[in-house]
């Protein structure tokens, strides 16, 4: 049997599927609530993976992947849904992924950021970032924050992507959204332009490399605020990864930049929910002038416990937040703990409170 790519589309749509595998010698397989279903067929050919990548890929990606082993792109599917693609070689054949970015733009708590969070949101300049694996739904958290900031004040935000996910109306703020590749030739080059183009906001959607990074602070320090991810986990570990991204030569100067800039972090993980489908659990850090001096102190294996005493401003651990979505019935105790920061602490806490916790 042969499949076509818009049959496949459909499933991903009507399934609630967030992820759709194409690899030769596996029929096409959806990421279901974090599980992998293949659809009911016969095993992909090296012919039916180049069809299908020729069927959603424009000549220059076709071009890419051939000559440099893959390529990024995102699309839309009618007015159904957007997806990001990765088509990638493997053995000399064509492999694919597809992402669904769903059309809806979630509000702040249906994503689960908490009301605090707004007050961030209206900040003038400053870096708040988002943090978390691949998969943990920072796009929508982010999208979630652009969307409430066009909502609610006037403005001009720069999306800077790769590629483009979430499309952004103008609604009271004038929105540009530029896709690195296509409008520009790297982050770091959008950024600079940026600083000419009168933002207000300024998103970059991954900080990858010194230059981006360099290029992000320094907008943060001159007035705009900046939105930002990495893929750490936790406040403490992201800035240990900005800082060691710098020569030995100018850590001191990057640490006291970070310091004066840094507004929030926000580190995410995705869990399997009960019932079905996900949610995000978070670790949220609001930078206080003790967290800032920290910071610069090179103290940051501290800013955990500064966490745990700052609920007040809207803080929380991992962990905390974890513990919080198990008391509630929305994840199981075993997923809990297998996304938890601190497993063994965790186990422990569960244990105390009467919550049957998984042995092994």
């Amino acid at each position: 049997m042969s499949y076509e790519m818009n049959e496949l589309l459909d499933l991903m749509v009507d399934q609630g599927s967030s992820d759709l595998h194409i690899q030769v010698g596996q029929p096409p397989t959806l990421r279901l609530h974090g599980g992998m279903v293949p659809v009911e067929g016969d095993p992909l050919k090296p012919e039916d993976t180049e069809a299908l990548m020729m069927s959603i890929a424009s000549e220059v990606h076709q071009e890419r992947a051939k000559t440099k082993g893959g390529t990024d792109f995102g699309f839309a599917f009618m007015d159904k849904a957007r997806f990001r693609v990765s088509i990638m070689k493997a053995k000399g054949n064509y492999g694919i992924v597809l992402r669904q970015i769903p059309n809806k733009m979630f509000g702040l708590r249906e994503v689960g950021l908490p009301e605090k969070i707004k007050e961030l949101l209206c900040r003038p300049r400053g870096l708040i970032l988002v943090t978390g694996p691949t998969g943990s739904g920072k796009s929508t958290t982010l999208a979630s924050m652009i969307n409430w900031i066009n909502e609610n004040r006037d403005g001009h935000i720069i999306t800077i992507e790769d590629p483009i996910e979430y499309y952004h109306e103008h609604k009271r703020c004038l929105v540009t959204q530029r896709e690195v590749g296509n409008d520009v030739a790297s982050f770091a080059d959008a950024i600079r332009g940026a600083l000419r183009q009168d933002p207000d906001v300024i998103l970059v959607g991954e900080m990858r490399d010194l230059e981006t990074i360099e290029a992000a602070v320094t907008a943060a320090e001159t007035g705009h605020l900046v939105f930002g991810t990495l893929h750490t986990t936790g406040a403490a570990r992201t800035v240990d990864r900005i800082v060691d991204a710098f020569p030995a030569s100018t850590k001191d100067q990057i640490r006291t930049q970070l310091g004066s800039s840094i507004i929030s972090v926000i580190s995410q993980v995705l869990c399997k929910k009960i019932g079905g489908g996900r949610i995000a659990s978070y670790e949220i850090m609001v930078a206080t002038s003790a967290i800032q001096a920290l910071i610069r102190e090179n103290k940051s294996y501290r800013i955990a416990s500064d966490i745990q005493t700052g609920s007040a401003l809207g803080m929380i651990t991992l962990d905390a937040h974890l513990m919080s979505l198990v008391n509630r019935g929305l994840v199981h105790a075993e997923e809990a703990l297998e996304k938890a920061a601190m497993p063994k602490e965790m186990r422990e806490k569960m244990l105390a409170s009467g919550i049957d916790v998984p042995t092994y």
